[in-house]
């Protein structure tokens, strides 16, 4: 992230919305060639294309709790139907339409509670889909990486 760059919803989150989006930024920041800037207001990684998104928004209510702390990533599509079924996931705005779902921190009141080893298959579902193949094959070639396929 630029230095000094501050998200737009940062002044008003929360003390959870922080400790989660410190959660994030651990499980996607290692991943090779992975970055962070700071895009329509909220906490974006990307490598050439993006990733993961830490917030969002649903059609028609771009301020919703629910989705303000969120992680926002690309299903691979053989697995969207199966993740929209649980009360948990969601369609973003915006995101949506191009096959992002949204996976809400907001009911879960204590950051232990969520299963960040979920979220960090998730985002590596996501890299995957997204990232340059190269980046891929440094990945799966990591050593004692428990990631590779």
């Amino acid at each position: 992230m630029t230095e000094g760059a501050t998200p737009t919803w940062s002044a008003d989150a929360d003390a959870h919305a922080q400790k989660c989006l410190r959660r994030v930024r651990g499980i996607c920041l290692p991943f090779p060639g992975a970055a962070e800037k700071v895009s329509h207001g909220s906490p974006t990684f990307y490598t050439r294309k993006v990733f993961a998104v830490f917030g969002g928004s649903l059609k028609g209510d771009h301020d919703a709790p629910v989705a303000r702390n969120a992680l926002l990533f690309l299903p691979d599509e053989s697995e969207r139907e199966a993740l929209v079924q649980d009360d948990c996931f969601f369609v973003p705005a915006y995101l949506g339409p191009a096959g992002w779902l949204g996976l809400s921190f907001h009911r879960v009141g204590d950051v232990d509670r969520v299963d960040w080893d979920e979220v960090a298959e998730l985002v590596e579902m996501s890299y995957r889909l997204t990232a340059p193949v190269t980046l891929i094959r440094e990945l799966d070639g990591q050593a004692g990486s428990t990631r590779g396929r």
